[in-house]
This record gives C-alpha cells, structure tokens and sequence, in this order.
C-alpha cells in the first residue's frame, strides 16, 4: 500500500466523509486515492481560500476538525487567510499540503527555490496553527495524522497543518503504519475552589451577568452551560461568536455587547456589579479601548482554556484556566435554585430591551429598507434554516444585533480574522455539516465579490443555500470611519469601486435570483426565497449608501457611551417595518 492509500484509508477511519480543495500536482495522488477507496468525497472548490473558511464553519458546526488539500507554492499560501480563521476563532481543522519532491527541496541551500512552486509553508503557517510540520516517513503518514486530528480538538480547538512530499505520498509503506498516541492536556486549575469564590460573591452581588464568548460551543459545553442558565437564573450577554449560544426566544438571552452591540446589553455591562465571563477573551471589540470603565463597580469571574486570555487586557479579575465543561460539571452541582433576589436586576434589563429596540437605531426612511429590519423578518421567517454564515461588514453588525434565532441554528461569522470573503464558501461548509438543512448566507456586495466563484461550487452540489447579498454600493465598514475622520474623503470605498449587476451574475450561474429597492417588496421577497426550500436562490437587497451600523461606542469613551446619541423621548416610541 501507498502512503496516499493509508491517508484515504485513515480519513475514513477517522469518521471524514468530505474533503475540502482545489485540486493541484502535489496531490493529485492523495486525491486519486479518495476517489478510488471512495469513503470519502472530494469536494471541489475554485480556491483555495474557500475551502479553507468551509473548513472553518464545518469545523464549529460539528466540533469535529474538517480537512483541507491543497498543492504546494500558490495553493498552500492561499489556505492562509482560513487557516488563520480557524486559529483565531477555534475552528479544529486538519489541513494537508502536498509538497515538491523530497530531492528538489532547498534545504539549507542559499537559494530562494530550488524546485518549481517549492514554498515552505510549514515555517509561513507555524504562527497561525497549533501545529505544522512536514512528514518526511511514509511510515509516519499516519500516526502524523492522528495526532494532528487528536491535537486539532484538544484544549482550545484549532489548526493543524501537514505538509507532505509528494515522492512521500508515493512510497510504499512498510510494516504496521502506527503514529505515537497523543495525550491532550487538561487544564482544569482548582475548579471547586473558584466556583466557592464565585458562588459567595454571587449571593452578594445585586446585579449580576453573564458574558458568554464563542468558547461556549467551541468546547463542547452547550448543553451544560443551558442547565447552568436553568439552575441560576442569571442574565446573559454575548460577544459576537457567541450569538448562538441562546436562541431568541430565551428569556436569559440579553443581546450582544461590544463596539457595535446592542446599546441594552453594553448598559447592562456598565451597570452589572458581577460579570462571569465565559470562554470569551474580552478583546477590543467587545469592551472598547477603556478598559477601566469596562470594569468598575464589578466583580469578574473569568474561565477560559488558554490561560494567557485571563488578566490580560482586563486586570484584577478571578481567574481559572480550565476547561469550559469542567466548569461548567462542577457549577451545576453547586447552584440548584434560581436567584429570587435578582429579580428585580431581570426587569429592568428587560426595561432596558423594550426601551432600546435595535430596528430604531436607524434613521426613518420613506420607502427605502431598514437593514436591522429586514434581517429580522428575514431570521423569523427561517426557522427551517440551520444557520447563517455572516460576512465581514456593516451586514455583519446589523445581523448581529437583530438576528432572530430559533433553537439550535448557529450564527457562524469571521471574527478574530474579519476577513471579507467569508460567507459564501463558510455556508457551503455548514451546507455539508448539516445536509439538506438550508443555510442562510448574509453578505455585503464588496464581501461577496471576494469568493463570488464559488456560486458555480454551490450549483454543482446543489446545495441549499439562501443568499441574501445587502448591497450599499460601497465598502460601507470603512465608508462609516472614513466619515468620522475630519477632512477624509471616501476613496476605494465610494470613489474607485463599483458593483457589477450581481442579480444577473447570479443567474449567469444558473442560480435564481431577484432584487428588491423598496420596503414594501420585501415581504414577498423573504417568501420567494423559501418558495424551494432545498434549492439555491439569490436575493439582492438594496441599502441606502449613507446608513452607518448603529450604535457603535464613541471614541476613548465608556462600553455605554454610544453614538448618535438617543434623542430626549425617544424610547420605543416609533414602529418601525421592514
């Protein structure tokens, strides 16, 4: 048997039933052997970045690490955009880059190249995985991969990068293919003594809160931690990778805080007299840059895996580095009755809620479409769906702050990366986690022309992807700090850039498509989209260029100071449709 042989073999051991990439030289053996031990399928993008974000989505959607392929030179650097997503995010990916021949390697020559598209990529991608060498054994073929699986999941979930020679791949394999067993560590710190710390604090604490981050589904906890909401009766916020931890419909679930969160749920931070964060790393993004008005008048309680996350950017705080369902074991043991005394702290966040509905943070338009809305009536006309993938943008933030989620679909965005692009192929990952489940692709038109080739990738599946590009005609992220910067104008986001007739492009692919301007077209619009539910469909809705992503927290200034500032007598008082 062929190395290539053993690694079909053992992806199929593994439980993989599909293989990401983009088909090149360096592994067109290893691919040759999928096809012919047919376990498991290839699954054909246009680039290799692509398949790296479905690699990503797959990989948060099962917590099991998806695997990629690419050849080496230009398709393993392309991966590196999504291998850094997974690494940022906690995706468990498995990423295996074919190599030149072992003999036409520079080695330590003082050569830029020996061989043609011979790129190191081990050395490129070594900061941006929890892993990367090159396999050098047939022997070692599998055992490598073992590990690199064994190692994608253990602890705070990532990527692994094998690169492997393609005259490697070649060699026969002698003896029994057996690889040293990985042992994970556990680093679960003294669990029983921080939950007491907290617990008595908490018996205390008039306000308290919960921040939940995307280390909630990343470990494998989920369910624990919704027994643990249960048992307590404690309030929630989320970060941005933790919008799906609560569906919609939880009466705990309090909105997203951050630079772009919902004003309720920033003010329920700054009121909050005790904060339990989990599995969130309290990055800029979600407390702003003053981090002392993040923080004061509040006790923080904060559990994550990576132990340099804790009193890193936030100070002062109790800490244990552990894994999240440990803790999340042992505190259900010890907290067995909902706080009654926090019950008057439960109304006035849902004063807060009512007082500050997202869909007014926009401006009244005549007819044009309200983006936090629109995604609204959108979400709760999609209870069929099993996720949206998000893109990069004022999209993403409108999505964020008004996404109506029903239990158990997922919200999978680029977060840590940001990268634009992300959406599309990201959906067709979730497409293959969840078959026949319809996925929901939310993007912007500058995100969407990033990997707008994979359109053809979901029409040769067929994949049921509903694709709602929100079309500004600007990069409008960039447009809104332009505008915040005196004398600044608007140039590669307005002026330099433009968007092609997307409706038809859709078309082009054989894809059906349709746009809407008007508010008024929206409702049938969101119906025609789920006309078949198990069929792509394209719809294009316009946004007027001068919409900002509202509220955002004013500059140097506190999580709860946002702009525009809300008018004297605003408070719920308008209706605002679709």
């Amino acid at each position: 048997m062929k190395a290539c042989d053993l690694i079909a073999r053992s992806l199929h051991q593994r439980g993989v039933k599909v293989v990401f990439g983009l088909i090149g030289g360096m592994i067109a053996f290893m691919v040759e052997s999928l096809a012919q031990y047919r376990k498991t399928s290839f699954i054909t993008f246009h680039h290799e970045q692509a398949a790296a974000f479905a690699a990503d989505a797959y990989g948060r959607m099962t917590g099991k690490p998806a695997v990629v392929m690419a050849t080496s030179g230009p398709g393993a650097t392309n991966l590196i955009t999504g291998i850094g997503s997974c690494y940022f995010d906690s995706s468990p990916a498995v990423f295996i880059t074919g190599q030149i021949s072992s003999k036409e390697l520079k080695s330590k020559r003082p050569v830029r190249q020996l061989g043609f598209q011979e790129t190191d990529i081990v050395t490129i991608v070594r900061s941006l995985t929890k892993s990367a060498k090159m396999v050098n054994d047939p022997n070692n073929c599998a055992g490598a991969l073992a590990d690199a699986f064994d190692l994608a999941v253990s602890g705070r979930p990532g990527p692994v990068l094998l690169d492997i020679p393609i005259d490697v791949q070649k060699r026969e394999v002698t003896g029994k293919a057996v690889g040293k067993t990985f042992h994970p560590v556990r680093l679960n710190g003294d669990i029983p003594k921080f939950v007491n710390r907290f617990i008595k604090a908490l018996s205390k604490a008039k306000r308290p809160l919960i921040l939940a981050g995307g280390g909630v589904r990343a470990s494998g906890g989920h369910d624990m931690f919704l027994k643990f909401l249960k048992n307590s009766g404690l309030p929630v916020v989320h970060s941005l990778l933790g919008v799906d931890t609560l569906s919609s419909l939880h009466p705990q679930r309090m909105g997203m805080i951050g630079s772009y969160g919902n004003r309720y749920a920033n003010l329920a931070i700054k009121e909050a007299d005790l904060l339990l964060v989990l599995g969130s790393r309290l990055d800029i993004r979600q407390t702003g840059t003053q981090v002392d008005a993040f923080r004061e008048h509040k006790k923080i309680f904060h559990v994550d895996v990576q132990k340099a996350e804790l009193n890193n950017r936030i100070k002062s705080c109790d800490v244990c580095s552990c894994d999240l369902k440990a803790f999340l074991s042992t505190i259900n043991g010890s907290v067995a009755l909902p706080l009654l005394h926090i019950q008057g702290w439960r109304a006035r966040l849902a004063d807060l809620m009512a007082m500050y509905p997202d869909e007014l943070e926009q401006p009244s338009l005549k007819s044009g479409i309200n983006p936090n809305a629109f995604i609204r009536a959108l979400s709760k006309a999609s209870p069929g769906a099993c996720g949206y993938a998000v893109d990069v943008g004022q999209h993403q933030m409108w999505a964020a702050q008004s996404i109506w989620l029903y239990k158990d679909q997922r919200f999978i965005t680029s977060g840590g990366m940001g990268a634009m692009g992300f959406a599309l192929p990201a959906a067709i990952g979730m497409a293959f986690a969840s078959p026949r489940q319809p996925v929901v692709v939310i993007v912007g038109d500058g995100a969407f022309q990033l990997n707008i080739q994979e359109l053809e990738t979901i029409k040769r599946y067929n994949l049921p992807l509903k694709i709602v590009v929100m079309n500004n005609h600007s990069l409008g992220m960039v447009r809104q700090f332009q505008d915040e910067i005196p004398n600044m104008g608007h140039q590669g986001t307005v002026e330099g850039y433009s968007v092609p007739d997307l409706v038809r492009i859709a078309k082009a692919y054989g894809i059906p498509a349709k746009g809407i301007t008007r508010r008024a077209q929206a409702p049938s619009a969101i119906k025609w989209l789920w006309q078949e539910a198990l069929k792509p469909a394209f719809l294009q809705v316009d946004i007027d260029i001068r919409l900002n992503a509202n509220p955002k927290i004013q500059f140097r200034r506190s999580i709860h100071q946002m702009e525009p500032k809300v008018p004297e007598g605003w408070h719920g008082k308008r209706i605002f449709r679709v």
